[in-house]
Formats: C-alpha cells, structure tokens, sequence
C-alpha cells in the first residue's frame, strides 16, 4: 500500500476542502467516503469504505500522522449515528499513533452562554444534538489527556463559502441573493452572528496538523467580526451587484413544520443561536496558528462566483 500523509473522512465542504488544502501543501491525501467520491487533485486518492469500521480505518491510516473526521452524518441521526463514528475513529487514532482531529460545531453551547465564545467557554448544552456533541468533545479531550490517544478539536460556526451547500448561507440563501429575491433568515436579523467561511475552516485544520503544539487543545476557526444577519445580506447582494430583501422565518412556521418534517423539528433546538447573540473569539487561533479570517467582503464576493458558476453549468 502506498503510504500516505493524512486521512480525511468525509467529502462534503468540510472534509474536501480540507483534502484539497493540505494537498496543495504537498500532503499525500486519502479521502474516505461510503460512496468513493470526493475532490480530484494529483495529490489525492479516494477511496470507499464505512466510518464505523475502525479496522478499515485503521489500513488506510497507514503511514499517515493525520485522522481528520470531517464526517456528517444525518442531521436527524446525531444520537444514533455520531457514537459509533466517533469510537471507530478513536480506535483507530489509539492504535496507529495519528493525530485525530475532529471538526465540532457550536452545539455544545446552550442559551445564555457569555459571549463571545473562546475555548475557554464551559459547555452547557440544551439538547440532544449539543449533548452528543459535548459527550464527544469530554471523551476525547480524557482519551488524550491520558495518553490513549492523540486529538485536537476544531470549532466553526455556520458555514458559507464555495462548495457550501446544505447550511443557512448555502443553497438558500446565495442564489436568491443573485436574483434579488427575498431572504428567508432564522431568529433575529438583528443580533451579531459569527459565520465561517469554509477555506478558514480548512486552514484550520491544516494549521492544527501541520504545528506540534495543537494536540489535546480545541481551537475556534478565526471568523471575520461578527455583524448582524441583515448586514451579512447587504454584504452578498453587494457582492452580487443585486438588493435582495430579507425577512424572518416565524418561529411558529418552524414548529408547524416539525411534526412533518425532521429538518425543521432539528431546527427548534438551536433556535436560540439565531436569536441571540452568537460571537466567536478566534484570538487564540489567530495567535498561535497564525490563521487569519478571510474578510466576510473578500468571502461573499468567492461564494457568488462559485454560485454564479454553478448555475451557469
């Protein structure tokens, strides 16, 4: 077997962006999905396989000094699907050596948490979803911190940016923006909202792989200074050239919608992170890794050329 630098599971904008950067850094890159898709470049192979299956994982580890779980499973499914991922991987990690490194969201923090957010902020989550992902978060961060294995943790907020699909600034929001046609927002448009832009979140990671020090310590993606949901619109449609309009989702809209559909019955848990404040402080990562945000300005304008393009082919 050809030896390889990194492993990454997963193909969606976290984990192929990530393959892509640390393939462009030189890295040997292994991109491990069910199906055996992913991102193309001279530097990446990919390969089919299942998550669970720590015995896979670890073949394909071979000679790789990097696990980066950028999984996503169902997002209905968490409590299910997330448990076994997560032990397969630490395996995995526990017996070849490698660096595991998981992309964490948010969750973990519940309502009336201080803002803004570092690392240094308590978990204190309200829901299933935020529970599974704290449960992970104190498994792992123990697992190292006894030496079982090695880990490091990477925090985003809401993604945008190319590639980003299924996410509150994806396919719902950029092309409406393009067209100048009203925005539908969750909760508040009027309270600052930390977004990440999906090549800092990759930076990220590749930043906490490639430095020594990152091991058994979580770091927050550098995110540009948080503004309101209604200035991220006048940013887009400024980007695009366009004056699309915006406007709130009802609350009661989403609670109809849950007894139908599994989506939006997810959606009233974190609810409140669209209603109140939700600030990130990256200075940490900044200062260490030496990862700067990409200005919201810089990553709107990429994220409607990549829109643009896409619509156009």
């Amino acid at each position: 077997m050809d030896q390889i630098d990194q492993l990454v599971v997963g193909a969606g904008p976290v984990g192929s962006t990530t393959a892509l950067k640390l393939a462009e850094l030189g890295h040997r890159v292994k991109v491990l999905t069910r199906s055996g898709n992913g991102p193309l470049h001279p530097n990446i192979k990919l390969v089919a396989g299942d998550a669970n299956d720590c015995d896979l994982l670890e073949q394909h580890l071979d000679g790789a000094t990097a696990l980066v779980n950028a999984a996503n499973p169902p997002y209905d499914r968490w409590p299910q699907d997330w448990p076994p991922i997560h032990a397969a991987m630490c395996t995995a990690a526990e017996r070849t050596g490698a660096l595991l490194v998981v992309m964490d969201n948010l969750y973990a923090f519940g309502s009336s948490t201080q803002m803004p957010m570092n690392e240094s902020t308590p978990m204190n989550p309200v829901g299933r979803k935020g529970r599974v992902r704290a449960e992970m978060t104190e498994s792992l961060l123990q697992a190292h911190e006894s030496g079982k294995l090695r880990a490091a943790i990477v925090r985003g907020s809401d993604f945008y940016g190319p590639g980003v699909i299924d996410s509150a600034f994806g396919e719902r929001f950029a092309p409406k923006v393009i067209a100048a046609k009203k925005v539908s927002l969750l909760g508040s448009l009027d309270v600052p909202h930390s977004i990440s832009y999906i090549p800092d979140v990759a930076a990220t990671i590749a930043a906490v792989i490639t430095q020594n020090h990152s091991g058994g310590k979580t770091w927050l993606v550098p995110n540009a200074p948080a503004v309101t949901q209604r200035r991220i619109v006048e940013i887009f449609a400024d980007a695009a050239g366009s004056a699309a309009r915006v406007t709130t989702v009802p609350r009661s809209v989403i609670t109809l919608g849950g007894v139908f559909n599994p989506m939006a019955r997810e959606l009233r848990e974190i609810w409140y992170q669209f209603t109140e404040p939700w600030v990130t402080d990256s200075s940490h990562t900044e200062t260490v890794l030496g990862v700067r945000a990409t200005s919201l300005a810089e990553g709107a304008a990429a994220t409607i050329d990549f829109w643009r393009g896409r619509e156009s082919n």
